[in-house]
């Protein structure tokens, strides 16, 4: 794991804490939260206060995040909303905490100042033993102050301002001016400089989990479902509509489309989708060659058609799976007409354009490992599980590459993957209709229609095979703005 330690690929981005200043705070933090201090001069920390090496001090790695369920957090700058969160046992926690820091910027700002905040994400169990436990968590609330209780004491300041303001007798009120004073000594002008951090609260509608070896939790579409990695004890009790595992994947796949939440990298023939699928394809022959035993010291692309012919007869059902696809969308050869049951399905999919892009990406991902760059973006706690058991050849490489291909630019990697701009429309094709019977069941791609001997999909993402019935006339009525009623 050191080769990503050292390429910034781990613990990368987090915030160094090297002034005795700060690690005063945050040891008083810390015995604050959990009665124990760190013996270290120096470490880094995440955008909660956790810190890799005080994990490795305590032999515990969940010392801010009891249960794996209400993490604790210490926050010595505002600056930690920029790093990462490691370990994190739920897909949202990572957004709260930001979104906590930036709405609450200038006041965090002034009590960091001079002292440690800290804080908890308090769900509404402390304990996770059965899937039944995944439904009682409905928001997270976050409350949080300095170890003083700057927050705590300014609005008990507040009351007694307001009070000395409001009543008559307040100004011969000795006992009352004497409180006014000693707590203004801790909390400095209120009015000037206030001091206030709000309770805040988050729905936990959708969200990933790596609790019961992972679950995926969609509660908040027309369909609620549950997507578990395996059969776990209890999940079919749940009083959920829809319970799936990793064996449903015809299931998986209608639930993603029929909810709108994922489309197909390639919608037409299109040289920057096959450009995708190229690279997908060539994840999977690295990581066949690798399992063969090849060293991969010096493989280029170039090299990589190479091993591609090497090991064509050693080649997995998701390259001939994706070869399909890739030979379509670069060619405009015969259209892909595998199911979800095929290996290569999960990996021609990406999410559409909604507000749980990150956590149905990550669910993709999950279904289609060998694209150990997705692995790395999309979900990293299950890449370092899955880098763990690599050749030492095949580690190299992957390290190399992220470094090389994604690291250098990450925003522009990403926009290419998972698309900058909303899909595009459909492909215009004038005078064409259907020749023959279109069966739906011939994949996600749907019916085709016949041009010059290459076929061409209409339609898009999860509309594909609702556009088959569309005719020239109707497309143009569309285009020029016009409604026109389909034919049924």
């Amino acid at each position: 794991m050191m080769r990503l330690v050292k390429n910034g690929l781990m613990f990368g981005n987090l915030l160094p804490v090297t002034a005795p200043a700060l690690i005063a705070r945050y040891n008083r933090a810390l015995n604050h939260l959990i009665g124990r201090e760190t013996a270290l001069t120096e470490f880094h920390i995440d955008i909660a206060g956790y810190s890799p090496e005080i994990g490795l001090e305590f032999e515990d790695d969940l010392y801010l995040n009891p249960q794996g369920c209400n993490r604790l957090f210490i926050l010595l700058t505002t600056d930690q909303k920029t790093a990462p969160l490691l370990n994190s046992r739920f897909s949202t926690s990572r957004d709260i905490l930001r979104h906590y820091i930036e709405e609450n910027e200038e006041q965090l700002f002034a009590l960091t100042a001079r002292e440690a905040v800290a804080g908890e994400l308090m769900n509404s169990v402390f304990d996770i033993k059965t899937p039944a436990d995944l439904l009682n968590i409905n928001q997270v609330d976050i409350e949080a102050d300095t170890i003083q209780d700057h927050v705590a004491e300014a609005s008990v300041l507040q009351t007694h301002i307001d009070r000395f303001l409001n009543e008559d007798d307040a100004w011969w009120d000795d006992v009352l001016i004497a409180d006014m004073i000693e707590l203004a000594k801790r909390t400095g002008d209120i009015q000037r400089n206030p001091v206030g951090l709000k309770t805040q609260s988050y729905a936990q509608g959708n969200y990933y989990t790596d609790h019961m070896g992972g679950v995926y939790v969609f509660r908040d579409t027309k369909t609620p479902t549950i997507i578990a990695r395996r059969d776990i004890e209890g999940l079919r009790d749940l009083p959920i509509e829809n319970i799936l595992t990793f064996d449903d994947r015809t299931a998986i796949a209608d639930f993603l489309r029929d909810e709108g939440l994922s489309e197909l990298i390639v919608q037409y023939v299109n040289d920057s989708s096959a450009a995708i699928i190229r690279q997908k394809l060539d994840f999977v022959v690295i990581s066949t060659a690798a399992a063969l035993g090849h060293d991969l010291k010096g493989v280029s692309r170039t090299n990589v058609r190479m091993l591609e012919r090497r090991y064509a007869a050693n080649m997995p059902p998701e390259y001939t799976g994706l070869m399909e696809v890739y030979r379509w969308a670069s060619k405009g050869g015969k259209v892909p007409g595998f199911h979800a049951e095929h290996p290569a399905f999960f990996y021609a999919l990406r999410s559409s354009r909604h507000d749980n892009m990150d956590l149905v990406n990550m669910l993709l991902t999950d279904l289609s490992r060998l694209d150990f760059r997705q692995l790395f973006i999309c979900h990293k706690p299950l890449f370092y599980e899955t880098f763990r058991g690599w050749s030492e050849q095949m580690k190299d490489y992957a390290c190399q590459f992220l470094m090389d291909e994604y690291a250098v630019d990450k925003a522009a990697a990403r926009d290419a993957i998972f698309g900058a701009e909303p899909a595009m429309e459909p492909m215009i094709v004038d005078d064409i209709k259907p020749k023959r019977p279109i069966d739906t069941k011939e994949g996600p791609w749907g019916g085709v229609l016949v041009r010059d001997g290459k076929y061409v999909v209409k339609g898009r993402g999860k509309t594909l095979r609702d556009e088959l019935d569309w005719d020239k006339d109707d497309y143009k009525s569309k285009k020029s703005g016009k409604k026109k009623r389909r034919k049924k």
